[in-house]
C-alpha cells in the first residue's frame, strides 16, 4: 500500500498541457511512494465519486496529447445542477467522498474559477493544492500559466496567415481571441503577429480613435490592417457604464463576445468605408498538442506539486516565480484575477512599434 494517496482533477475549460501535468504528478508521486487516483469530469466527478487509478499504464503516451484524459466540466461543488432538483450545494458530499477514499490531498488543476472553488473546499477541511492552468494567463500569484504559450502560438500563427488575405483583398481583418476579462492572449499574439491595432479589456477604446488609426494607415498607402481583439474588450463608454453600475469582473465569468466583435466590424466599416471581416478563433486556441514550453512548464509544476505533497504541504497553489515553482497560499490568490497593467513591458513595447490601443 502507498504511504499516501492523492486525488487529482481537471476543472474549467480544457487546456493544452493538462495531460503533461497529470503525467508529472503521477510519475513524481509514484517516485515518492504515493498513489494517485483521478476524478472524472472535474468537481462533478468528486461529488459523484467517479474515479480511475492513474497507474503507469494510464500515464504512458499522454505527454503530447491535448485536452485531458480525465475530462472536465465547469460544475462548482457549492452550486451544482442536480437534475430536476435544480442547483444544490454538494460540498458535503465532496467532503464525504474525499474522506471515504482516505485521501491525503486533492490536486485541482484549473484557472481562476477553479482556484476559487478549491479554496472553498480547503475551508471545508480538505487538503488542497492547485496548479495554474489557463490559456488566458489570468491566474493571480503566478508569472505564467500552462496552456498560455500554446494558445498564444496558435493565435499568432492565425494572425500570420490572415496577413496574406488582408493584403490581397485590401481589407481590415479583426481577429478575436479568447480573454473575457483580461487581454494577455490578444496582447501577446497581437504583438507577436504584428497586429496594427490591439484591443483589450484593460484599456477601454474610443471607436473613433480606432477608425482614425485605420484611415491613417490607408492614407499612408497601407493596403490592409489587422486588429487583434480580446472577446472582452470594451469601449470607453461601456467602461464608464460598468463603473457607474459598480459591476466588477469575476473569475467565474465565461467566454463570449463574438456578437460584440461583429458589431465592431460593422461600425468600423461604416466609419472608414473600408471592407472589414471578422475571424473568431474560439476553441481552436485551446485544442491540439501543447508547445514544448507548455509541456516543460506543466511537467515542472506537476513534479513540484508531488514533492510538496510528500512534504505535507496543503492550502497552496504551485506558482511560477522566475525560474522556480513555489508554493503560494490559496487565500492570497482565490477570487482574484491577474489583469494586464497599463504600464506592462508588453504594452510599452507594442506602443513603441506603433500599435494602436484605441485609447
Amino acid at each position: 500500500m502507498p504511504e499516501k494517496l492523492i486525488g487529482v482533477l481537471t476543472a474549467g475549460g480544457d487546456c493544452p498541457g493538462l495531460n503533461a501535468a497529470l503525467r508529472a504528478v503521477g510519475k513524481a508521486a509514484n517516485a515518492y511512494g504515493m498513489g494517485v487516483i483521478g476524478f472524472l469530469d472535474g468537481f462533478r466527478g468528486l461529488v459523484e465519486n467517479r474515479t480511475i487509478h492513474l497507474d503507469p499504464s494510464k500515464l504512458s503516451g499522454i505527454l503530447t496529447m491535448g485536452g485531458t484524459i480525465l475530462g472536465t466540466s465547469r460544475d462548482k461543488p457549492h452550486r451544482m445542477p442536480v437534475g430536476s432538483m435544480g442547483t444544490m450545494d454538494m460540498t458535503p458530499l465532496a467532503v464525504d467522498n474525499y474522506s471515504r477514499l482516505h485521501l491525503d490531498a486533492l490536486v485541482c488543476m484549473g484557472g481562476a474559477g477553479t482556484v476559487k472553488n478549491a479554496y472553498r473546499l480547503l475551508k471545508s477541511g480538505l487538503n488542497i493544492i492547485t496548479l495554474p492552468k489557463t490559456i488566458d494567463n489570468d491566474v493571480c500569484g503566478t508569472d505564467v500559466t500552462f496552456g498560455f504559450d500554446t494558445a498564444m502560438t496558435i493565435a499568432a500563427e492565425a494572425i500570420d496567415r490572415l496577413h496574406t488575405t488582408a493584403d490581397s483583398h485590401h481589407r481590415i481583418i479583426i481577429v478575436e481571441t479568447m480573454g473575457h476579462n483580461t487581454g494577455w492572449l490578444a496582447l501577446g499574439a497581437g504583438t507577436a503577429g504584428g497586429a496594427d491595432i490591439t484591443l483589450i479589456p484593460e484599456i477601454p477604446y474610443h471607436i473613433e480613435s480606432v477608425a482614425e488609426a485605420l484611415l491613417r494607415r490607408s492614407r499612408q498607402g497601407k493596403r490592409f490592417s489587422i486588429i487583434a481583439v480580446a472577446e472582452g474588450a470594451i469601449t470607453v463608454e461601456e467602461a464608464a457604464a460598468r463603473a457607474e453600475a459598480g459591476t466588477e469582473i469575476s473569475p467565474d465569468d465565461e467566454e463570449g463576445g463574438s456578437d460584440k466583435t461583429a458589431r465592431l466590424a460593422q461600425k468600423l466599416q461604416a466609419l472608414t468605408g473600408l471592407e472589414t471581416r471578422v475571424t473568431v478563433l474560439g476553441h481552436l486556441q485551446r485544442g491540439g498538442t501543447p508547445t514544448p514550453a507548455d509541456r516543460l512548464l506543466a511537467t515542472r509544476l506537476g513534479a513540484r506539486c508531488a514533492e510538496l505533497i510528500s512534504e505535507g504541504a496543503s492550502g497552496i497553489m504551485v506558482a511560477v516565480k522566475g525560474d522556480d515553482c513555489v508554493p503560494v497560499k490559496l487565500g492570497e490568490v482565490a477570487g482574484k484575477l491577474k489583469t494586464v497593467p497599463p504600464d506592462h513591458p508588453w504594452i510599452r513595447t507594442a506602443r513603441q512599434v506603433g500599435t494602436c490601443f484605441g485609447d
